[in-house]
Formats: structure tokens, sequence, C-alpha cells
């Protein structure tokens, strides 16, 4: 054996722990990234990507990385720490792409097809059909368009600001997510406002049809009424609000940490 070969071999266990500790935060991230993360995709594929990202990543990020610390229990503390900042930068991320679903979710009451409901892992037990449409249109967005592309540059920046085995600031986590939460309710109530228009509108003219002709039955003229009308300008406006959620999730993932 020579020196290079017994050098290696001595240095292995610490670069198993440095590709644990680099793996613990990509691999969080990356199973709730949008378009990525999504649970439509398998957990092997999740997997295999995380992997390779590993194979990239590693080189470039061993010298940053602390080496293996001699206890057990530090050890342990330092993968934990990476992955809860995996967590935290994915589900910022997450949090962004959820406004779609929000709206549509929204979108579906105020238009009367709040009754169709379909299993929604993303909104937690069961969500409107269209909610749901609009969940898989943001993973398709996200691939299409390249954005799931700025996340993850984000998530490798991200050692920048939180260097591997730093402990995660709680009062920046605090805020990044709260900061999010609000972004992504914007953005929800921004894009369903034109229902939100004509939901009062076509309630107003209701009204006024049941006081000038009472023997009509309103009831019955404004449900299906309120879904043809619903559906018509989901139609016509679903071109402008895919285009204004990409623009908005697109600032929204370069503001990520690390990505700024």
């Amino acid at each position: 054996m020579t020196a290079e070969d017994a050098a290696l071999i001595q240095a292995l266990p610490g670069l198993a722990f440095q590709a644990v500790l680099v793996f613990a935060r990509l691999g969080a991230a990356v199973m709730l990234l949008p378009g990525l993360g999504e649970q439509e995709i398998p957990a092997s594929i999740r997997l295999a990507l995380g992997l390779a990202l590993l194979a990239l990543l590693l080189p470039v990020l061993g010298p940053g990385l602390p080496a293996a610390p001699e206890a057990g229990a530090e050890a342990a503390r330092l993968i934990i720490q990476e992955a809860v900042a995996g967590l935290w930068l994915g589900g910022l991320a997450r949090i962004l792409s959820m406004a779609l679903s929000i709206a549509g979710q929204a979108v579906a009451a105020l238009i009367g097809l709040q009754g169709m409901l379909v299993a929604d892992p993303a909104m937690g037990g069961q969500g409107t059909a269209l909610s749901r449409a609009f969940g898989l249109m943001t993973a398709v967005l996200v691939l299409a368009s390249g954005l799931h592309g700025i996340a993850l540059r984000g998530l490798v920046d991200s050692y920048a600001v939180i260097p591997a085995g730093a402990a995660l600031p709680l009062d920046m986590a605090a805020e990044g997510m709260a900061e999010a939460g609000a972004r992504s309710l914007e953005l929800a109530l921004r894009l369903a406002a034109p229902f939100v228009v004509a939901a009062v509108v076509m309630n107003v003219a209701l009204a006024l049809l049941s006081r000038l002709a009472p023997q009509v039955q309103t009831f019955f003229v404004a449900a299906p009424g309120q879904i043809l009308v619903g559906v018509a300008l989901l139609m016509l406006l679903a071109p402008p609000m895919l285009a204004s959620f990409a623009e908005a999730l697109q600032a929204g993932f370069q503001s990520l940490p690390g990505a700024r």
C-alpha cells in the first residue's frame, strides 16, 4: 500500500461525514422545493436528484465544511442543524409557490365550484379541483421556465449566509417565514381579485333582480349563471394570471437567502 492510498483511507471517515452534512441540507431542501419536491415525483427520483447534487457540490463546498468531530453527539447535532436549514430554505420556496393554489381555492369558492373536492397533499387532505389543477400548473411552470434553477442556486449560495455547522438564526428564520407567508397571501389575493369583483357585481345584479322581479326564482338562475360566468372569466384571465404569477415567483425566488 502506497502512502497516497493510506492517506486516502485515513481521510475517508472525514469525507463521509462531510458528504452526510451536505446531503442533510440539500436532501431536506429538495424534498420541499417547488417542481422537484412534488408528491407525484417518486421518492427514489428525489433521492437520486439529491445524490446527484451532492456529487456535484461536495468538491466545491468541501473546503468550507467542518471536520468530523470526535463525539457522536456533536456529529448528530451538526447533521440535524443542516437538515433544519435545508427544510427552512425549501419551505420558504414552497410557501411562495403555494400562492397559485391558494388563489385557486378562493376562485373555486367565488365561482361556485367549492363542492368539487379532490385529494390534495399540498394543501393538506382535500382541496378543490381548481386548486389542485393550479398546484400542478405551478410545478409545470416552475420546471418549464427554469425557475427551479434559481431556487437551487440560492440553496447552494446559502452556505455563504448560513455556513455549514452554524446554528440557524431563529430571528432570521422566523422573519423569513413570516415574510414568505405574507408575500404568498398577497399574491394569491391579487390573482383572485378579478373574481372577487365579478362575484360582487353578480350578487348585486341578482339582488336587484330579486327586488324588481320577485316572481323569478333567483337561486335557480344564480347557481348555473355563477359557474358559467366564472368559467368564462377564468378562461379569459388564465394566461395573464399565470404570467403575473411567474413574474412574482421569480422575484420571490431571487429574494431567498443566498440568492439575494
